[in-house]
């Protein structure tokens, strides 16, 4: 029977991505899990994968629109099978190029100097990329008076940049009184370089913005023995080809959803006046690229083996920073890690990663002077950890438990291979 494949929803206040490129042309043979089309959110750009093996028997939506979450994007069936249904049910419910330019050109643009201002109309399918109209949107401007360079006249990026640039050159001066001096920039002698924030860091700036508004914060910080942890993974590798091999951060991720299984309120969200505990152990892990920070989602990490775990962290992260994500790599998380370690980083809390309950931040394996048993002093393997938790879901009593019961699963290192 043919179905549907819509647009996905990659994070929870994702409303839209762009189809960048289809890989799949109509009448392709597809098997479950092949990439068809390539789609560009205001974080990356990410493929989308089948669901099911079949036929990709039509396109509804041509490369480079806009597409909301949720809407069909194309029809995937057997090759003899009549589908004219389907193709009316969505004819019937898309507006048009011809309602959508009737909109734009009944609207009241008024007249504006230098930027202009976005007028609240629906831009219909005005062809612009999701990271171009956030950036419109933020800086006010109008996209009606950005010439677009990309297919078909897309408005990308660069043509938001150099809109920018262009507008701040012809802007007139105005000539006001000097304010008293403030130091608010360098003085002119000062030399310095200028760069725009790029959208997924106006991202990450605003949604870090509101979790430290919104979730009061409280932070419990313990340290863990990693000697058994360590020698533990010196002897997996031993045995493993090096594009196998286990990290540090596997056998945390692997640590904190046995303690997650233990202590589910740590593994919940807020949902408005809800609460939201949820049933399965989805970790997102912070990715740091070039332009900024992403989290990628290992599934239900208490139910897979550590070298599953490891394995699949791999692929997702390879293909974070390659730039060629799919759909479901950033969706699902009710946990999240931040391991700096691989910085040398001594200690550190991180910022709550909306709308869970707690994020971990995860610092470097040290080698410190520490206090034997028996009273001496002795070198030891040390790392700390630390949880910003969500007083809203937890206290501290629930969240120092968890420590206590993560802290337990890294220093008896082989629960992690039960």
């Amino acid at each position: 029977m043919a179905e549907l494949l819509t647009m996905p929803k990659m994070g929870f206040d994702m409303a839209e991505g762009t189809l960048v490129q289809w890989v799949k042309k109509e009448g392709d043979a597809l098997a479950e899990g092949d990439v068809v089309a390539i789609i560009e959110t205001d974080k990356a750009n990410v493929e989308v994968t089948t669901f099911r093996s079949g036929v990709l028997r039509k396109i509804l939506v041509e490369s480079g629109t806009v597409v909301p979450v949720g809407k069909p994007i194309a029809i995937i069936g057997s090759a003899d099978e009549d589908i004219q249904s389907l193709i009316q049910a969505q004819e019937s419910v898309a507006p048009t190029r011809e309602v959508a330019a009737k909109v734009i050109s009944e609207a009241e643009v008024p007249p504006i100097e230098g930027v202009g201002v976005a007028p609240e109309i629906e831009v219909g399918r005005m062809l612009a990329s999701p990271v171009a109209r956030r950036m419109a949107s933020e800086l006010g401007i109008d996209l009606t008076q950005v010439r677009g360079t990309g297919p078909g006249g897309r408005i990308t990026k660069a043509d938001i940049e150099t809109f920018v640039r262009e507008s701040a050159r012809e802007a007139p001066q105005p000539v006001i009184a000097p304010p008293a001096p403030v130091p608010l920039q360098p003085p002119a002698s000062v030399e310095y370089a200028v760069e725009l924030v790029t959208p997924i860091r106006k991202t990450i700036s605003r949604r870090m913005a509101e979790s430290k508004q919104q979730a009061p914060h409280f932070y419990i910080t313990m340290e863990v023995d990693m000697e058994a942890a360590v020698a533990l993974r010196q002897q997996l590798n031993a045995l493993l080809p090096e594009e196998e091999k286990i990290s540090i951060n596997d056998m945390v991720i692997k640590a904190a959803a046995i303690a997650l299984r233990q202590y589910p309120r740590i593994n919940a969200s807020v949902a408005g006046d809800e609460i939201h505990l949820h049933r399965r152990v989805n970790i997102g892990i912070a990715v740091a690229l070039e332009n900024g920070l992403i989290i990628v989602v290992v599934k239900d990490c208490d139910q897979k083996s550590l070298n599953r775990v490891a394995a699949e962290t791999r692929a997702m992260v390879t293909r974070a920073r390659e730039g060629r994500m799919q759909a479901d790599d950033m969706v699902g998380g009710t946990f999240t890690i931040s391991n700096l370690g691989m910085y040398g980083v001594e200690n550190f809390a991180a910022i709550i990663n909306p709308p869970q309950a707690a994020i971990l931040a995860v610092s470097a394996v040290r080698r410190v002077p520490v206090v034997n048993e028996a009273g001496g002093l002795v070198a030891g393997t040390r790392m700390k950890m630390t949880i910003s938790a969500d007083h809203r879901v937890t206290d501290g009593a629930e969240a120092a438990l968890f420590l206590q019961a993560l802290k337990a699963a890294l220093e008896q290192p082989m629960r992690l291979l039960l």
